[in-house]
């Protein structure tokens, strides 16, 4: 079974770089190459929605010329792909606070989801930019008491959140040995099979993006009952 909805935490781009004594933009270059394999690989193997975590709330902290850099390289990334996200099928959706971000990102931004979004989706993909999960479930709530909600169920909470109208993640995959969750769809992960491996981002493939499906085949999820099988 190929999961319909796979979330993946980048990690490693500038550990990277630092290996190969590069500076660590060289880093973000190269795992932005892992990003257009991927997401091809994952379209063409049947997954209907991809979620890449690509710049956190709490990424802030970084050097300005690496944050400069990195949102630079993302929005050379997706103008480079447009047309052909377009042909084949790929809506984009961004998740996080963009108000954070410089006028000409947000109109970029803007102008590039407004021109996937005619498409008749074969393929959905989320990039989750000055994202954080507290920061969205924040976000929610207050969106939900202008709306005079004072008693939400977990559905209502689940349609004011940005992946709102998707189903949660089946698979979340870290890269770079690290297991932890970083602040990452704290409510949508709530039943997701988590895979961690020991690859920095740059250096993930084909093989182990399908690794991780192969793993997660293998899996018998219960979502906290018995005898459950992988749907």
């Amino acid at each position: 079974m190929i999961p319909w909805h796979v979330a993946i935490i980048m990690d490693g781009n500038g550990r990277w770089a630092i290996k190969q004594s590069l500076p660590r933009v060289f880093g973000h270059k190269r795992g932005m190459e892992t990003v257009k394999t991927i997401i091809q690989v994952a379209k063409s193997i049947g997954i209907k929605i991809l979620t890449l975590y690509a710049f956190s709330t709490e990424n802030w902290k970084r050097p300005k010329i690496e944050i400069d850099s990195l949102l630079s390289l993302l929005i050379q990334f997706l103008q480079d792909e447009t047309s052909k996200f377009i042909k084949t099928g790929i809506r984009l959706r961004i998740l996080g606070d963009l108000s954070k971000f410089p006028q000409y990102i947000r109109n970029e931004l803007n102008k590039i989801c407004k021109l996937m979004s005619k498409n008749t989706p074969h393929f959905e993909l989320n990039i989750a930019l000055n994202y954080g999960a507290r920061q969205e479930l924040v976000h929610a709530f207050k969106e939900m008491l202008k709306h005079g909600i004072d008693d939400p169920t977990e559905q209502t909470i689940s349609s004011f959140l940005y992946t709102a109208g998707q189903p949660d993640p089946d698979l979340v995959i870290r890269t770079s040995g690290e297991f932890r969750i970083s602040n990452f769809l704290l409510w949508q992960i709530a039943y997701s099979e988590i895979y961690v491996t020991s690859k920095l981002w740059p250096d993930f493939t084909e093989n182990d993006l399908k690794a991780a499906i192969s793993e997660f085949q293998k899996r018998e999820r219960r979502f906290g009952g018995v005898n459950i099988n992988n749907k």
